[in-house]
């Protein structure tokens, strides 16, 4: 097991070719991590949700490490997120993309408009209706049931990286080139810019 009180920027390359599994009423899904992005906080990276400091909704990011942070976007999707750091420190690497490699006739039903597998968890909103995540689990480790997180014994290879997609204003934006990705996999998403970015 990777020790997660690192660094988002350490652990998001270390994330890609883990396989995350949630076993839940329904049954369970798991996902080979194909794509993530890195988030810190605390004044430091204007894409993060802990850029102005410790809030109600961001309070698991500064929490124990290898906890999920999860939180609504648009007002309709939730996100998922992996805490990384010592406690105090705000940094969380985001689940962007992975490939179904068990549940996959679940992840189907919970994802009818995809178009093929590759689609089932390509995109962050995506991999978490496939996986069945939901508001409440919100902290919940990953160390334990329902959860798992288990890494490859060896780096992936063919990692590239790119600005975070969608990020608006400076966070999306040279320095801020900390989107990982499986090149040339059918699960990774499309890199869209943030027409404010």
């Amino acid at each position: 097991m990777v020790d997660l009180a690192a660094s988002s920027l350490e652990i998001a390359p270390l994330l890609l070719g883990a396989v995350f599994r949630h076993d839940s009423p329904a049954g369970a899904v798991a996902i080979r991590i194909t794509e993530v992005e890195a988030y810190i906080g605390d004044g430091l990276d204007p894409g993060s949700h802990a850029f102005r400091g410790k809030t109600a909704r961001n309070s698991v990011m500064y929490g124990e490490p290898g906890h999920l942070y999860t939180y609504f976007t648009y007002g309709m999707h939730v996100c998922a997120n992996v805490v990384c750091s010592p406690p105090g420190e705000a940094t969380a690497v985001l689940l962007r993309g992975g490939e179904v490699v068990e549940g996959i006739d679940l992840a189907r039903e919970r994802r009818t408009t995809a178009k093929n597998d590759a689609e089932l968890a390509r995109g962050p909103a995506r991999l978490v209706r496939a996986l069945g995540i939901a508001m409440a689990d919100n902290g919940a480790a990953l160390d334990r049931e329902p959860f798992s997180l288990e890494f490859p014994p060896a780096r992936a290879s063919g990692i590239a990286t790119s600005l975070r997609t969608g990020v608006s204003g400076a966070g999306g934006r040279q320095p801020f080139e900390w989107r990982y990705f499986l090149e040339g996999d059918p699960t990774v998403s499309p890199y869209k810019r943030h027409p404010k970015a």
